[in-house]
C-alpha cells in the first residue's frame, strides 16, 4: 500500500524513489513488523489471559513444565499479524508471490488456530485429530502446488536443483506437486514439534527466514543469480519484504516469549511458520537448503520418528522422551542451556546453508 503510494509520489518529488528498492523496503519491512510487534504484545497478552487462553500441558511431559499451565497461549497470531500488515504496507502488491507466500502461511495459521481452539474449549493437549489436521494442510499445500505451476513463467519454477553441483538439475513436471506437499506440510509439521520450549522454536525460524530472503533477492536479481550459480526467478526477489516482516514479527514476539514465556505462539504461530519457510524454500528452489539450514527442525522430526519405529518395532526407546529437546531436559540441562544450544546450532546450520551459494 505504501509502495504504491510512493511510487505514484515519486512523479512529483524524486526522493520517493527510494522506497523503489528493494533494500530499504526491506528494512521498513523489519522495523514496522517489529514495533507492531512490540506496540500490540502487551495488550493482546493480556486479552489472552483475561479470556483464560492458555495453555494445555501434557501429563506425560517434563514434569518442570506443569508450573507452565495457563500461561496464554495463541500467541502465534501476534506475529500473523505483524507479518501481514508489514508485508501489505511495503510490498509490490501486484506480485503474485508475495501473495501466495502470504495467503498460504495465513492459510496454515488458520489451521493452527482451530487446533489452538478446540484445546483450549474442551480442556486437553489434543486438539485436531491428526488425520483433520494433515487433511487441512494437504488441501492448502496442493493449492500452491496447483497455483505455481498454473502460473508458472518457466521451466525453472518447477526443476529441482542440487546446491554446489549446480549443472544438475531435474525437470519435475507433476511430480512438482508432492515435493510442494513434502515440503511445505513437513517443515509446517517440523517446526511445530520443535516448539516446545520458551523462544525454542522463534529464534532459528527467524534465522532461517533471514537466510531465505538472502536467496530470494539473490534469485530474483539475474547478474547475480548468475554470478553465485543458482537458478533465476523473475519477480522472487519481491519476497524479501515477507521475509524480512517475519524476521521483525519473530523478534518482537521473542520479546515476550523469552524464558521465561509470558506467552506461548500455540499452533496457530508454529504451523504457520513453519509452512513460510517451506514455500519460501519452493519459490527460490532451495528446498535442500532449507534441509541444511532448518537442521534443528529435522533433527527433532528424525528424534520423533526413530522414537515412535524403535518403540514399535523393539519396545524400547532411543531418547529418554521425544522430541530431542525433552531427551536433553530429562538429562538434566535447563531449559535456558537447551534454548540456547539450539540456537547456537541453528546459527551453524544456516552459515552452511549460505555458503552454498558460493561453493557451486
Amino acid at each position: 500500500m505504501l509502495y504504491a503510494l510512493t511510487e505514484y509520489l515519486s512523479q512529483f518529488y524524486s526522493g520517493f524513489t527510494v522506497f523503489q528498492y528493494l533494500t530499504v523496503r526491506a528494512i521498513l519491512g523489519v522495523v514496522t513488523a517489529l514495533a507492531i510487534a512490540l506496540l500490540i504484545g502487551p495488550a493482546m497478552i493480556r486479552r489472552l489471559t483475561v479470556g483464560n487462553v492458555g495453555q494445555q500441558i501434557r501429563d506425560d511431559g517434563p514434569e518442570s513444565h506443569l508450573t507452565k499451565a495457563g500461561t496464554p497461549t495463541m500467541g502465534g497470531a501476534l506475529i500473523l499479524v505483524a507479518v501481514a500488515a508489514a508485508t501489505l504496507l511495503w510490498s509490490d502488491l501486484t506480485n503474485r508471490f508475495v501473495w501466495l507466500v502470504l495467503l498460504t502461511t495465513l492459510a496454515f495459521g488458520a489451521v493452527g488456530g482451530w487446533d489452538d481452539y478446540l484445546k483450549l474449549r474442551y480442556g486437553n493437549s489434543k486438539g485436531l485429530s491428526a488425520r483433520a489436521k494433515l487433511l487441512w494442510q494437504t488441501l492448502f499445500a496442493l493449492i500452491a502446488a496447483g497455483v505455481i505451476m498454473y502460473t508458472a513463467q518457466g521451466p525453472v519454477e518447477t526443476t529441482f536443483y542440487l546446491p554446489v553441483f549446480k549443472d544438475i538439475q531435474f525437470s519435475l513436471g507433476w511430480l512438482f506437486i508432492p515435493l510442494v506437499w513434502l515440503v511445505v506440510v513437513g517443515s509446517s509439521n517440523a517446526v511445530n514439534l520443535t516448539d516446545g520450549l520458551d523462544g525454542l522454536a522463534i529464534m532459528p525460524a527467524v534465522l532461517v527466514a533471514g537466510a531465505l530472503g538472502v536467496f530470494a533477492y539473490a534469485a530474483g536479481h539475474a547478474v547475480f543469480a548468475d554470478y553465485l550459480g543458482i537458478p533465476a526467478v523473475p519477480g522472487v526477489g519481491e519476497v524479501v519484504i515477507f521475509t524480512s516482516a517475519l524476521v521483525g514479527a519473530g523478534l518482537g514476539f521473542l520479546w515476550f516469549n523469552t524464558y521465561p514465556a509470558q506467552v506461548f505462539m500455540g499452533d496457530v504461530g508454529a504451523l504457520a511458520l513453519g509452512a513460510a519457510l517451506g514455500m519460501l524454500a519452493i519459490i527460490t528452489r532451495q528446498e535442500i537448503v532449507l534441509l541444511i539450514m532448518g537442521g534443528i527442525f529435522v533433527l527433532e522430526t528424525l528424534s520423533v520418528m526413530l522414537q515412535v519405529a524403535s518403540f514399535k518395532l523393539t519396545g524400547r526407546r532411543i531418547f529418554r522422551m521425544a522430541p530431542l529437546h525433552h531427551h536433553f531436559e530429562l538429562k538434566g540441562w535447563p531449559e535456558p542451556r537447551v534454548i540456547v544450544r539450539f540456537w547456537i546450532l541453528t546459527v551453524v546450520f544456516v552459515l552452511i546453508g549460505l555458503a552454498t551459494l558460493k561453493v557451486r
